[in-house]
């Protein structure tokens, strides 16, 4: 058996990648317009490094339009910036 061979009967479709519906002409297209990881909501420090350091510097706050995330606004720090991702969480359950 090889390195890189995948485990299991050779005629079955690989596990890793999702597949695409194949009656859905448009599925394709509506998986690359979907979120990364369906997350609509993020923030990130204004000045770059890591989002859990210096948790009162303020943040920048994106949201994804579809297609690519769009700047929304910002929050003034790690608390109220982690609030605002999560208004959208509990609204959308």
């Amino acid at each position: 058996m090889g390195k890189h061979s995948r485990p299991g009967p050779p005629n079955q479709p690989s596990r890793a990648v999702p597949s695409v519906g194949g009656g859905d002409r448009f599925a394709a297209y509506d998986k690359r317009r979907r979120a990364p990881v369906d997350v609509w909501r993020r923030h990130r420090p204004l000045h770059g490094e890591g989002s859990h350091l210096r948790p009162g510097e303020p943040r920048v706050l994106e949201e994804w339009n579809g297609f690519s995330y769009e700047l929304v606004g910002t929050a003034r720090n790690l608390a109220q910036a982690q609030q605002w991702v999560n208004e959208r969480n509990e609204g959308s359950a």
